[in-house]
């Protein structure tokens, strides 16, 4: 249980959570320490359509990303929120990053109340609230802090973990110091000492009637007594009863009759309650498994600590009595050997202790989530336990992971093999050496990279490497790394025994260094060297029939797209981006009966069977044969004359160096800038009916009239 203690802390305070409430990104923050951290923003930095609730929030796609780019590594932003202006920033207890607030509290509110009252202050306007664990923020809305819901099982699993700790009940009602409590009221829910209970409890009058119990069946009947049933924080009086497996939250009747979850598809509470109990309880089981391995693992290892303790020592006596048996000339070369013989075993003793300290700390992890999950599935509310369950699901999912291939396979032997001849004469004494020096020549050497198959292809790159001609040292595997593709840090992409390796998602127009270095059973050898491999400056890409709507027709290698029902439905590129500056033109090949093409960038989870840019998910311009407008999240802004027919040109602009979307028709844009403080992965998206055909043309030069890095004129904030 004490493992689990770091998980039942608020990472601003340090101490345990009170009144709990769960941030888009599912960590979880107290109330008032919520409050503490809010940064007020300015009303042009606050748009309507964002919501506290985190309903539309868009961090799932972070899971569906690749390992081995810095777009697909889960840095990105709110799909929902605007990224809060830059604030100063300190350390809390537990050394997470904290944003204080821009205005200091005045003194009567330091403990967060109104004076009088025992409630908290209103949240100012265009508050900002920053998660001090993963520093993503967003922007509240008219109902503040209440748009978030309370997290009720993590608030319970703290409660009876202090109950477990407590070494007695104390009296709730001493003035001074609390003595022990001797009996509990049930129906008053307070526990008294004798001389409290003789003073305020009375066994006489209404209270005659009461209960009064040991403390001890207080504190039991107290924690098993049924909870409040859980309400709506959309709806304050109606009871949350469904599940809606789009948004992944508990809703009620009167959500779905306003109609904002309608066409989600929506499931019975207690099903799916049951449903994700079962699946984290499937989870918790296969990380048990790695967390007992880990356990014999670090067995295992401790005893190689004293073998090669006990071996070291043997050996440096053999070697003693070999070198004593030889003349004098023999002793000066014994303290070199000794020497060696002692590199060998610190060498050996380090590899193995930070093993142990590693796996350690990993296994202290495991067991603190294991006990904290296990506490949670104690729960008997569903609406509460689904809405953490995902994210626990995930965790145990990625912690499990992390037990992977190698990771409880010790990485040093306990052997010393090392060989004395002590067979020449005594004028090659001077000559004398070990016949194997395993930290020299038993780790394998560097590979070598094979330049002439090395290449790179659009945003992928393809290498390939051997060993060493002359090399004879046994190979278990190769370990490849690349940078950030921006002169940032060297990561693993690939561990095998394969000797190429194609590495898909990089950024486009950016160099990546790349090293791979062999390892076998006695440890890793050293890199290879450094080859800078530079990845095409222009994106190619395709429509996607794998994201595609069923109603989308792809034809000419998917270059060309149509529909084939009268609804708008959604095609994506097969690319997305992250970095630099993407251009892209389309082709209005039939246009039929006005309808209304969009335009623009998706999300990966966009929805597929409404037109571009009716979820926060997209950021197009749809247009007709007269006029366009922009949208986002159902929103419209900017209607712009001028409009499409037949033969004419859309263009796309996408520039993450300024974070902007721009539109072209007939080489001329349209509009001002559409969106900006654009972040993150964007993959280029249309959607059409069946009265619309287009062609795609990719890999474009920017237009001449646009120069990256310039200022713009005013942009539509989105």
């Amino acid at each position: 249980m004490d493992e689990m203690e770091e998980e039942l802390k608020c990472p601003v305070c340090g101490s345990f959570f009170r009144e709990p409430i769960i941030l888009p990104c599912s960590h979880n923050i107290c109330l008032a320490c919520a409050r503490n951290i809010l940064v007020q923003t300015p009303d042009a930095e606050s748009p309507q359509s964002s919501r506290a609730s985190g309903s539309d929030y868009d961090y799932l796609d972070l899971d569906k990303m690749s390992l081995y780019s810095e777009a697909d590594s889960g840095y990105g932003s709110y799909g929902g929120f605007v990224s809060a202006p830059t604030t100063p920033c300190q350390k809390s207890p537990n050394g997470v990053r904290v944003f204080p607030p821009s205005v200091p509290h005045p003194p009567q509110a330091q403990h967060h109340l109104l004076p009088h009252t025992g409630v908290l202050p209103p949240v100012p306007r265009n508050s900002c609230l920053t998660c001090p664990q993963c520093h993503r923020s967003l922007t509240l809305d008219d109902r503040g802090l209440r748009g978030f819901p309370k997290n009720r099982v993590l608030e319970g699993v703290v409660d009876r973990y202090q109950q477990s700790k407590a070494a007695a009940l104390k009296c709730q009602l001493c003035e001074k110091s609390p003595r022990e409590a001797t009996v509990m009221c049930e129906q008053c829910d307070v526990f008294y000492c004798d001389p409290c209970r003789l003073r305020c409890h009375p066994p006489r009058g209404p209270l005659a009637k009461h209960r009064l119990v040991p403390p001890a069946q207080g504190r039991i009947s107290r924690r098993t007594s049924p909870r409040k049933i859980s309400t709506c924080t959309e709806h304050e009086l109606e009871n949350l009863s469904m599940y809606c497996v789009q948004c992944k939250t508990p809703v009620c009747y009167q959500c779905l009759e306003d109609g904002k979850h309608s066409t989600h598809e929506v499931k019975a509470l207690g099903a799916m309650w049951k449903l994700h109990k079962g699946q984290l309880s499937q989870a918790l089981n296969v990380l048990s498994d790695r967390a007992t391995e880990a356990k014999e693992f670090l067995v295992q290892l401790r005893n190689m600590v004293q073998h090669i303790q006990e071996n070291g020592v043997e050996f440096e006596a053999c070697l003693v009595a070999q070198c004593d048996a030889l003349i004098e000339a023999l002793n000066r070369r014994k303290a070199q050997l000794l020497s060696r013989v002692t590199k060998e075993h610190e060498h050996k003793l380090s590899v193995v202790r930070d093993q142990i300290s590693h796996c350690t700390v990993k296994l202290r992890q495991t067991t603190g989530l294991m006990e904290y999950c296990l506490e949670v599935i104690k729960e008997n509310d569903p609406s509460g336990f689904l809405q953490i369950s995902d994210a626990l699901i995930r965790r145990v999912h990625m912690t499990e992971n992390q037990w992977g291939k190698g990771s409880l396979t010790p990485r040093m032997s306990s052997d010393f093999d090392l060989t004395l001849d002590s067979g020449p004469l005594l004028q090659t004494i001077h000559q004398l050496d070990f016949v194997q020096m395993k930290g020299e020549s038993v780790f394998p050497a560097a590979p070598i990279l094979q330049l002439e198959e090395c290449c790179t292809q659009t945003n992928s790159a393809t290498l390939s490497w051997k060993q060493p001609p002359l090399s004879t040292i046994a190979v278990d595997g190769y370990i490849l790394e690349l940078d950030d593709g921006n002169g940032g840090q060297f990561r693993e992409v690939y561990v095998g025994t394969e000797m190429i390796c194609t590495v898909d998602g990089l950024h486009f127009n950016s160099a990546y260094k790349s090293r791979v270095k062999a390892y076998n059973s006695s440890g890793v050898g050293q890199y290879s060297k450094t080859l800078v491999m530079q990845t095409s400056e222009i994106a190619w890409f395709t429509f996607d029939p794998a994201s595609a709507h069923p109603d989308i027709i792809l034809s000419n290698d998917n270059l060309t797209v149509t529909c084939n029902s009268y609804d708008d439905r959604v095609v994506m590129g097969n690319t997305g981006f992250s970095r630099g500056v993407h251009y892209w033109e389309m082709t209005i090949d039939r246009y039929d009966n006005h309808p209304d093409p969009a335009f623009g960038i998706a999300r990966a989870d966009v929805m597929k069977d409404v037109m571009l840019g009716k979820d926060d998910k997209a950021w197009a311009m749809y247009v007709d044969n007269n006029r366009s407008w922009f949208m986002h999240n159902n929103s419209h802004t900017n209607r712009t004359d001028g409009g499409i027919s037949k033969g004419a040109t859309v263009g796309v602009l996408l520039d993450f160096t300024r974070g902007i979307l721009l539109f072209l028709i007939n080489d001329e844009q349209q509009g001002p800038v559409a969106f900006n403080t654009l972040e993150g992965m964007y993959y280029p998206a249309i959607s059409l009916n069946r009265n619309v055909q287009v062609t795609l043309h990719s890999g474009l030069p920017i237009p001449d009239f646009y120069t990256p890095g310039e200022s713009e004129a005013a942009a539509s904030v989105c």
